[in-house]
């Protein structure tokens, strides 16, 4: 399995990735393509394709900010899926940083079936409230649970991810 960043929407593979992207979450949880396109400069953001054997298999688009990586987005295509690439590909990061992401609340089963795939992957609910703010004007943003991997973080952790959170990550959105 190999992980190839991508710098610019030039590469060879960003079409086929954004595709992916916009089939796998739901307009308001994707960012807009002028705020995609811009953070694919700054030196902190991740926009990493996976492919083995030379194919295309999935993406994480993660954020490396204070001592832990914060996923944004991960998906696998779906014909991929069910084959572990995505505990590979978590496996793969969480060697040699600690992670952090969000999940919708649980309130139904496909929420449910998400936490407890974080969960058999070494990710541990956190008790911190999160309001993630919105990626378009006009849309509201929303609740979700923060999970980290491989423990729970300390208030002073979860405080430094929140200011990057707030401050960095959506600084892009729109």
């Amino acid at each position: 399995m190999k992980f190839e960043r991508i710098k610019a929407p030039s590469h060879p593979l960003y079409a086929e990735a954004i595709r992916l992207y916009k089939s796998s979450f739901p307009p308001h949880e994707q960012r807009e393509e002028a705020s995609q396109t811009e953070i694919l400069r700054d030196a902190r953001y991740h926009f990493d394709v996976v492919c083995e054997d030379g194919a295309f298999i999935g993406e994480i688009l993660y954020w490396d900010i204070g001592g832990f990586l914060y996923i944004e987005h991960f998906c696998v295509l779906p014909a991929m899926r069910n084959r572990h690439y995505g505990q590979r590909i978590l496996a793969a990061l969480q060697e040699n940083h600690a992670l952090i992401l969000e999940i919708d609340p649980p309130t139904d089963e496909i929420a449910r079936r998400r936490k407890g795939f974080y969960a058999r992957c070494g990710f541990a609910k956190n008790p911190y409230p999160l309001f993630h703010p919105p990626y378009h004007k006009g849309i509201a943003g929303h609740d979700l649970v923060v999970m980290s991997s491989p423990r729970v973080l300390t208030p002073a952790e979860y405080e430094t991810f929140r200011q990057a959170l707030y401050g960095t990550v959506m600084a892009y959105a729109w």
